[in-house]
Order: structure tokens, then sequence, then C-alpha cells
């Protein structure tokens, strides 16, 4: 892949992932859902890592992750950022990600989650539009409210 090519792709994937934390952020979970192929694997590490960390949530589709996501998020104000692209073309259709995230969620009556940690994935592009098929969220920092 020329050089120019390169930087054009791997601009793509940093604004697919900019629209992922915008989108989701600002409610607009049809066009959020439009940036995960169908067939997405995610697994979402609810807590940082320790010997009495709950199980990983796993999800098998991209709507099973939107309805689990929107479900979790009911009534809630968020701030997911991502920060520090480590991105890799592995073919002129895949790539790897890896970005450092931090999120703020505020919930009704107060309660208020903060967390950061990293999104491991891998993208899919096709039809000339890259998205996402694979989600890791691995955590190493969570305040929850006591």
């Amino acid at each position: 892949m020329d050089p120019l090519t390169t930087v054009v792709e791997l601009e793509a994937l940093r604004t697919l992932k900019a629209r992922y934390c915008h989108l989701l952020d600002t409610r607009d979970f049809a066009g959020w859902r439009a940036l995960l192929r169908d067939d997405l694997k995610v697994r979402v590490a609810i807590t940082a890592p320790g010997p009495d960390a709950p199980p990983a949530l796993t999800y098998d589709s991209a709507d099973e992750f939107v309805a689990g996501v929107t479900a979790s998020l009911n009534g809630a104000a968020t701030m997911h950022h991502c920060h520090t692209a480590e991105l890799e073309l592995t073919s002129a259709t895949t790539a790897t990600g890896i970005w450092a995230m931090e999120d703020r969620l505020l919930y009704p009556g107060g309660q208020k989650v903060c967390g950061a940690g990293h999104y491991h994935e891998s993208y899919v592009k096709a039809g000339g539009r890259w998205t996402i098929a694979t989600l890791e969220l691995t955590r190493t920092l969570l305040e929850l409210p006591r």
C-alpha cells in the first residue's frame, strides 16, 4: 500500500472511532449501530482486573451489544473519550487498533461511574467503508459509587 493510501485509511479509522464515541454519547443509537459489523464479537471487562473481578460481559452480535449498552445507559449522561491510537493496517481491507479510553457515566439521582482502560479492536472495510468487527474493553481503573 502506498504511503498516501495508508495515511488516508488510518485517518478513516480514527474518524470511525471518533464517531463511535460521539454517536454513543449523543444517543444516536441507529448511527452508532451502523458503525458495527452485524457479526460483531464483544468482550467488556466490568471492572479493573483483580481476584474478585466479575466475569466480562460478552456479546455475539451488533444487535445484542447495542441492546445491552442502551439498557445499561438508560437515563445516564455519558462521556467517552479515546486517545493515543495504535493502528495497524493488516491488509487493504482489515486493520487492528488499541485505543486508550476514559469514560464517565452520570445516572439520575447522582450516581457516578468513572473509568479508564483500553479498547482492543479489529476492523473490516467493505463497500468502501470501515466497520468495527471485534471489540474488547479492558479496564485499568474504575471508580464506582460507595
